[in-house]
């Protein structure tokens, strides 16, 4: 199957979602709107599991995606790592898959699939790669945190000397996690960012 089919059975299951609880959602009416016989989105995910996992994915991606956009936006380290943390409140205020894989909290509405990977037996690769681990709130805090590292260092930066780098990054991603959770007034991701930072060696 084409990769941009895969994306429209994606898209359609997204859609779906945002109108109705996922239990409610049926793997037919995903196939309908996308265009495609239901057979077809069972070769390329397996199951409504499958599809789940893969929807989680796909979101995860695109926010981790977004991060690497963020991080390019400025030349000041301050303002790449502010441009960052509002990323991620407002990809998480949009995308109520995005902010339950952040805070780790699934409601009713959501698919709430198992982060560890599950047997695969797909021959589709993308598949594969879903029915793998998903990442924890843990894991995005190190993933979001490791790849500022690397951009604000540069090639060639050494582990050690880094380390308040580091510490200064993920003050920032946990500030902006604590703003999903609790949003502050607008504007107020920004500068209670900037006010962090301007503390801290960045």
């Amino acid at each position: 199957m084409m990769p941009a089919a895969r994306e429209s059975l994606l898209d359609a299951a997204y859609t779906a979602l945002a109108r109705r609880p996922w239990a409610a959602v049926r793997m037919v009416d995903v196939a309908a709107a996308a265009g495609v016989s239901r057979q077809t989105l069972y070769n390329e995910f397996g199951s409504k599991d499958g599809l789940a996992r893969a929807l989680v994915r796909r979101e995860a991606d695109g926010y981790l995606a977004g991060v690497e956009r963020a991080l390019a936006t400025h030349s000041d380290a301050r303002e790449r790592l502010t441009a960052t943390a509002e990323w991620t409140t407002s990809a998480a205020r949009e995308n109520a898959l995005v902010r339950a894989m952040l805070t780790g909290c699934w409601n009713e509405r959501l698919p709430a699939p198992r982060l560890s990977a599950v047997p695969s037996s797909s021959a589709v690769p993308a598949q594969r790669r879903a029915d793998g681990p998903l990442p924890s709130p843990g894991d995005f805090v190190a993933l979001v945190r490791d790849r500022a590292v690397a951009v604000l260092a540069g090639p060639g930066a050494q582990k050690t000397d880094t380390a308040d780098l580091a510490r200064s990054c993920e003050l920032v991603v946990r500030l902006a996690l604590s703003c999903v959770a609790a949003p502050p007034a607008e504007g107020g991701v920004a500068d209670l960012v900037r006010g962090a930072l301007y503390r801290q060696p960045v």
